[in-house]
């Protein structure tokens, strides 16, 4: 799963319709994360596609997007998987790092 994939998801907790998405993407990952239309529309497509959230509104103005139980199922394993990653790295925060 890509880093915009996992915060797009993150951001759905709620429902939300592009232009919120971004804004919650940007507040969720504390500014370091500011997604461009271009980039949020073609993630969506594609956790369309995937089955990962789905479209529950289309007013011809905005389109909101929420959670599958599959999403919040692949969103939960891929926390998982990078607290597990952060987890095997700890070490680094000893400063223990041998140079060969």
């Amino acid at each position: 799963m890509t880093e915009a994939m996992y915060y797009v998801l993150l951001a759905l907790r709620q429902p939300l319709h592009g232009y919120a998405l971004m804004n919650a993407i940007t507040s969720i990952s504390r500014g370091r994360i500011v997604m461009g239309p271009g980039t949020l529309y073609g993630v969506l497509t594609r956790l369309c596609r995937e089955k990962l959230i789905t479209l529950t509104e289309d007013d011809g103005r905005r389109k909101i997007y929420c959670l599958t139980p599959q999403g919040k199922a692949a969103l939960l394993e891929e926390h998982a998987r990078l607290k597990a990653m952060v987890e095997d790295g700890k070490w680094l925060e000893m400063g223990v790092i041998e140079n060969g």
